[in-house]
């Protein structure tokens, strides 16, 4: 599997090429510039470099995602609980809590959760 380190920015841009896509880079520019108050340089810069990681095509001036939004949460969360908690699932989520009580559904649905993945 590809590892897609994405640092905030690529993460902010590529968010905004998920929710609009196929977009054109123009629409791209205009957008950026409203939700991230990027000069257009600056994001035909972006689309670039996303391009040449393997994450983003550009055909025609139009640009589409390569990699689902699922696959870079899940590698990123993957990630972060490996770096953060020794890849230790109970003490991240320990730790998510804070103390904080669960409501008897929140309970269920992590529960039915655990039982679809479990081995």
């Amino acid at each position: 599997m590809k590892e897609y380190r994405l640092c905030n920015s690529d993460y902010r841009f590529m968010t905004i090429v998920w929710d609009h896509e196929p977009a054109g880079s123009g629409e791209l520019v205009r957008l950026c510039q409203e939700e991230l108050g990027w000069k257009k340089s600056t994001t035909y810069t972006q689309i670039k470099r996303l391009c040449e990681k393997g994450l983003l095509k550009n055909e025609k001036a139009v640009v589409e995602s390569l990699v689902t939004r699922e696959e870079v949460q899940a590698q990123e969360s993957d990630a972060f609980v490996e770096r953060t908690f020794n890849g230790s699932l109970p003490a991240f989520l320990t730790a998510f809590l804070g103390g904080r009580k669960l409501s008897a559904k929140e309970a269920q649905e992590l529960k039915k959760l655990i039982d679809e993945y479990q081995e």
